[in-house]
């Protein structure tokens, strides 16, 4: 296959797919008719050619692949025309308690309620329903309580290519309430340590993987990382 068939075929699928994409998925989706290192070159250039245009989208990095994105300038329509088809946002509690999570992963129900100081298994319910943590184990304590971390879906609803890429503390001074200091959302929490409204460990919820997913829209994603970038797949 000639390289200009190649570009354009990875090109299409990058369109298609709501996901990023990775170079060993292209190498076996094109039948190995290029390698690795072909298949990097040519997202490179398809990268250069949409940032030397004034097209609305852009080929980014996230979640260890390549996705289209919106391009940061156009922030604004974009959050405009998400709110007139009034896709769900995240609540403050449930940004609290995601980037709560996604500091601290992976910790337990009980422990993300003694941090904000309130129950908070609803609130983790509701971003298991989005796709946003997941339960990733028990913790070894009477009770073996759930454990919750973040998902490749929390990293590309907000732009992230990988957790390293989480805004700095002073970045989130304006999501938290007054009462969610940094020194309060970074300290330990003991095992034995439990809030006075949590529910007991035994009571966690486990989402039915029945449920649809509900994508976080842009909005949620600058309140968060700052970005202004969003996934064009997910505007609907």
């Amino acid at each position: 296959m000639k390289r200009e068939d190649l570009e354009g075929a990875i090109e299409a699928i990058l369109l298609v797919t709501s996901e990023p994409v990775t170079v060993d998925n292209l190498v076996r989706t094109l039948g190995g008719q290029a390698n690795p290192a072909e298949i990097a070159g040519i997202l490179r250039d398809i990268e250069r050619r949409y940032d030397e245009t004034s097209l609305g989208i852009s080929l980014r990095q996230t979640a260890g692949g390549y996705q289209f994105v919106t391009r940061a300038e156009h922030a604004v329509f974009v959050k405009n025309f998400l709110k007139e088809h009034n896709l769900r946002r995240l609540s403050q509690a449930a940004v609290e308690t995601l980037a709560i999570i996604a500091y601290k992963q992976p910790l337990t129900a009980a422990e993300v309620s003694t941090i904000r100081n309130t129950e908070s298994q609803q609130v983790i319910k509701g971003l298991l329903e989005k796709k946003l943590v997941k339960i990733s184990g028990r913790k070894a304590v009477i009770g073996r309580p759930l454990l919750y971390s973040t998902t490749k879906e929390f990293l590309m609803h907000f732009s992230l290519n990988s957790l390293a890429d989480l805004p700095s503390f002073e970045e989130l001074e304006d999501v938290f309430d007054e009462n969610i200091k940094q020194e309060t959302l970074f300290r330990d929490v003991r095992d034995d340590e439990q809030p006075a409204t949590a529910p007991p460990a035994t009571g966690e919820v486990e989402a039915s993987p029945e449920e649809p997913a509900v994508h976080a829209s842009s909005e949620d994603a600058g309140e968060l990382v700052g970005a202004g970038e969003t996934d064009p797949q997910n505007v609907q």
